[in-house]
């Protein structure tokens, strides 16, 4: 078995990495590439689970037991197995194992498919506890990485994204990727945000309550990249300062806040799933207008 997938439909050109069932291309019909390839940041787009963003000191406390996760959890670093690949699409799935186990003491299944048609791209996850007698406390996240400017020749100040609504709440405050106390002015007015390089000087984006479930990415010369989600509560916007990419990343959790000491399954937005139960949320790409 190879250890990614192509698939196509005429209109878009995908490529899925086993490794993290990470979406690492996508290209239009001409052949203009959409999502990030890599450079100063290594990834392109990455699956944030068991956790979205960082704990305090990298610490879990689960059953009395302390564990360690690091930043967004280890399914972007762990070899997904290929459920379904056809030619236009794929499906994987990650399941617990005595290594996940080791650092997260959980039994979960968690399945993401793949789908191209005419409109664009879909991406449904499922995650699901296997267990017949405990809860399942995680978070999971999406986190694609969109070439920006658009069109090379392009001004990245020419870009602003688009709401679908007004977003009147301040975002969350990060210090060193924890959530810090107080609020940080929302730079959107109106439903638009024009897009800067120095938005990101203090690192993401952060709606924690997101109206919207629907933006857009556009160019004022008019190429523009529609981009939608659902299940999902938050919402992140980051770029690494110097690079040619945009994130967009909606989030079921995010970091603890810099004064949370507690117990792992007391942690702010978190998932508790019952044993059986499944939780299911996706985004999907297409291009404008």
């Amino acid at each position: 078995m190879s250890d990614s997938h192509v698939f196509s439909n005429g209109r878009f050109k995908a490529r899925v990495a086993a490794h993290g069932a990470e979406l690492c291309s996508l290209c239009d019909e001409t052949g203009r590439e959409l999502i990030w390839t890599g450079g100063a940041w290594p990834r392109h787009s990455p699956v944030l689970f068991p956790i979205v963003g960082r704990l305090r000191d990298n610490h879990a406390l689960i059953d009395g037991l302390d564990y360690t996760l690091t930043q967004h959890g280890f399914a972007r670093d762990r070899v997904f197995r290929w459920v379904e690949r056809h030619e236009t699409g794929c499906t994987l799935v990650l399941e617990d194992d005595p290594t996940s186990r080791a650092i997260f003491p959980f039994a979960f299944r968690l399945t993401l498919q793949y789908t191209l048609d005419e409109d664009g791209l879909h991406l449904a996850y499922t995650l699901g506890n296997p267990d017949s007698r405990s809860l399942l406390h995680a978070s999971l996240g999406a986190h694609p990485a969109f070439i920006w400017p658009l069109v090379p020749g392009t001004a990245k100040t020419d870009h602003v994204l688009e709401f679908e609504a007004p977003e009147p709440e301040p975002l969350a405050v990060l210090e060193e990727g924890l959530i810090a106390p107080g609020e940080r002015p929302n730079p959107v007015k109106d439903g638009i945000l024009p897009l800067d390089d120095s938005l990101f000087d203090h690192d993401a984006l952060i709606f924690l309550h997101p109206v919207s479930r629907k933006l857009r990415f556009h160019a004022r010369t008019g190429e523009a990249l529609v981009f939608s989600w659902h299940g999902f509560e938050q919402l992140g916007i980051w770029m690494k300062p110097g690079s040619d990419f945009l994130c967009l990343e909606p989030w079921m959790g995010y970091s603890s806040p810099a004064d949370f000491d507690g117990a792992f399954e007391e942690k702010p937005g978190l998932l508790h799933l019952q044993p059986g139960e499944s939780w299911s949320a996706g985004w999907s790409v297409r291009l404008g207008p």
